[in-house]
């Protein structure tokens, strides 16, 4: 029985290696793909928008939640859409919207609000074509399978999970730019971190 215990403990083992592999590789892949030009070229529009609101639905919204959370680390007036405390978008504002699809209908009616309203609008999506994507000012396109597709040859992983794990990579190294840039020591962005927890 023991013995049986720990064969079933190794294939079990032996198989979340190689899902980590498969993962690893499937970013090394996508990264090669991502432009960094276009990363890089949202920076102004971060550095001048008076507040920065960020959206996504699902999973990709919760990505969004994290990247809201290393702006405002940096200093940066930041609302994560559909909060009660976040206010009204308006002129000089900026929208960072992330939609795989580019098609989700609450994030393109959000799109179309900011640019009426005269904010900009950076999105980060799968598709650069999708409605998402003309509207906005700036679009960083990230090839993954969106959640619908099934083509294992994109990603063997589910339903979107490498789009939603690249668009925090991606956010991650506009983070980590824009921190370098701005010079402040970790320390400085700490006393900014949450102390009611």
């Amino acid at each position: 029985m023991e013995n049986t215990i720990t064969l079933q403990a190794t294939q079990e083992a032996q198989l979340v290696a190689t899902a980590m592999q498969t993962i690893m590789d499937e970013h090394r892949k996508l990264t090669a793909s991502i432009k960094p030009e276009e990363i890089a070229a949202l920076m102004p529009a971060i550095n001048k928008g008076k507040s920065i609101f960020l959206m996504g639905a699902g999973r990709t919204g919760l990505m969004m939640k994290a990247s809201a959370m290393r702006l405002m680390h940096l200093g940066y007036k930041v609302y994560v859409v559909g909060e009660t405390t976040t206010p009204a978008i308006g002129e000089g504002d900026l929208l960072i919207a992330g939609s795989g699809s580019g098609t989700t209908a609450g994030i393109v009616r959000a799109a179309e609000t900011a640019k009426n309203e005269g904010a900009s609008v950076i999105c980060f999506t799968t598709s650069p074509a999708a409605p998402l994507a003309t509207l906005a000012d700036y679009t960083v396109t990230i090839p993954a399978a969106q959640k619908q597709a099934r083509d294992q040859d994109v990603s063997k992983q589910y339903a979107g999970s490498l789009f939603e794990q690249s668009l925090l990579l991606s956010f991650d190294a506009l983070i980590q730019a824009l921190w370098e840039i701005d010079g402040s020591t970790a320390s400085e962005l700490w006393k900014r971190h949450a102390n009611m927890e």
